[in-house]
């Protein structure tokens, strides 16, 4: 960024208004002389002129639990865009949304989950002075006008970031397609493909027959729907195989042409706050509770066959003592007067007693290596039955799985994003692309945060900066410093100059978090 030396100015006598502008104009040419000025903007190999962008949520730009006209204006392709303009890159479009609620509907109607009953896309998140809150709870009138059924945008689109697709969705046929929508459609995706909704999203790109594409948090999904599920089998993570065609058959359309482009990494996806937030150990009880936990009415039970099925497997010879030991410490559950209890939960990777014993399902009390999701936050706490203490979740009922990520299911999430990282890596070194370490980026601002102008953006929920109120995705700011890691990375590869030149984008002109009256 260009850098100016201020003068501070003691003007002896008021004299006349154009003596004085004369006295200012000449301090700053000379202090200009002194300043080395910044080269001029240059593409370098690169030709910015048709840009397309593919990926996910974070190429959409989805923030704060929605996708909304102001977060798309503000998504890492379309600061990049702006940034291109300056050197020959053409009009970039948007699929935007119709209001800035965020949500959407079908045929005028929310879209309700047959299994939970719940609404599928809600409005966004803001902030509610202790934490993230629902639109609707601040601002009732707030309700989308986007239909994806009725009310769709023309092409074609620049940014063909679909949120929640997996890798492999890029090239399904007909995953824009209304008609096979809820089975095999992704609404977002039906929002781009127009006229032609049984192409994929990436002929949609190739059509264009784009000069410069990125492409962005591509296998992201595939480990973040087992992560959002708390690893309980419902959203599995995709086999590297299939991970590894998806890439490739994006990165051979999409270069086919000889088009140039970028290519970020994956974070390690646990480091985000939606899994670091709630702590293992929330729970305050009085001692008249912990005592009835502890009793033999409740867990005092538990603990006592638990011990008693793993001293039968002993005598047995089916463990060891050294195992049994090890057990048995991991499942004892015990409750004390005060704060900090830790909440029980289910672990389908402890010993399975019930075949001794059905009562003796595998639970144990967590601990600091475990991570509950964000969602469990409301959840925890709550009764059962309601007014009947004995039935709080997290407590007298243990949390399941889906609540929780444990050690094993996190190396789980661990070893497929190095595998689908290692894949990123070589296809972009085999087809001359430019790399984006975002894993490194995100590993950084988890562990002593990372500098961006006059911040310091760290991954904490609400005020860390860099991560929504949903706790997954990007604010705007962590957006602006997402588009200039690939500017950055663009310089190296190809030749540009957009930070020696001054065409990186400022932290202080991107929010952190949007008004509840933003519509």
């Amino acid at each position: 960024m260009k850098k100016i030396k201020y003068i501070a100015l003691s003007l002896l006598t008021l004299g006349m208004v154009a003596c004085e502008n004369e006295l200012v104009e000449d301090l700053r040419d000379r202090n200009n002389l002194d300043s080395e000025p910044l080269p001029e903007l240059t593409a370098g190999s690169a030709d910015f002129s048709n840009y397309v962008s593919i990926g996910a949520s974070f190429t959409a730009g989805f923030t704060d639990s929605a996708l909304f006209v102001a977060s798309q204006e503000n998504s890492f392709p379309n600061i990049m865009a702006s940034k291109f303009a300056n050197v020959g890159g053409g009009t970039f479009t948007q699929p935007l949304m119709n209001d800035n609620f965020g949500g959407l509907l079908l045929g005028g109607n929310p879209v309700i989950s047959p299994v939970t009953g719940e609404r599928l896309f809600e409005e966004r998140l803001v902030f509610g002075g202790a934490g993230p809150v629902a639109l609707q709870s601040v601002n009732p009138t707030a309700m989308s006008t986007t239909d994806f059924a009725l009310n769709n945008p023309t092409g074609p689109f620049n940014n063909l970031g679909i949120p929640g697709a997996k890798s492999f969705h890029l090239l399904a046929p007909g995953y824009g397609n209304l008609a096979n929508f809820p089975a095999a459609a992704n609404p977002y995706a039906i929002r781009v493909t127009g006229n032609a909704p049984n192409a994929s999203i990436l002929e949609l790109a190739i059509a264009q027959n784009p000069t410069f594409f990125t492409i962005s948090e591509v296998g992201g999904n595939d480990v973040l729907g087992y992560a959002l599920s708390g690893g309980d089998g419902t959203d599995p993570i995709t086999d590297s195989a299939t991970f590894d065609a998806s890439l490739n058959a994006l990165v051979a359309g999409l270069t086919a042409n000889g088009a140039k482009g970028v290519i970020g990494n994956l974070p390690n996806i646990t480091s985000l706050s939606h899994f670091t937030t709630v702590p293992h150990n929330p729970v305050p009880l009085d001692a008249a509770t912990a005592g009835f936990l502890n009793s033999a009415s409740a867990y005092g039970a538990y603990n006592a066959g638990v011990a008693q099925a793993l001293a039968g497997l002993v005598q047995f010879g089916q463990i060891t003592q050294e195992m049994a030991d090890a057990e048995l410490a991991k499942r004892t559950i015990t409750f004390s007067a005060g704060e900090g209890n830790a909440v029980v939960i289910m672990d389908e990777n402890l010993i399975d007693l019930t075949g001794l014993n059905p009562a003796l399902v595998s639970m144990r009390q967590a601990t600091s290596e475990d991570l509950i999701v964000l969602p469990a936050s409301s959840f925890i706490g709550t009764e059962a039955v309601p007014g009947n203490p004995q039935t709080v979740n997290g407590v007298a009922i243990p949390l399941a799985d889906k609540w929780v990520l444990t050690p094993e299911e996190q190396q789980e999430i661990a070893d497929a994003t190095a595998a689908y990282n290692a894949t990123i890596s070589s296809v972009a070194s085999s087809n001359g692309l430019a790399l984006v370490d975002l894993n490194s980026i995100l590993e950084q601002a988890s562990s002593t945060g990372i500098m961006f102008g006059d911040y310091n953006m760290n991954t904490d929920l609400v005020f860390g900066g860099l991560v929504s109120l949903d706790g997954v995705h990007l604010t705007a700011r962590g957006y602006a410093l997402m588009a200039n890691s690939f500017l950055q990375a663009i310089d190296t590869t190809f030749g540009s100059n957009f930070e020696a030149s001054g065409n990186l984008a400022e932290a202080g002109d991107f929010p952190t978090n949007y008004s509840p009256t933003l519509q």
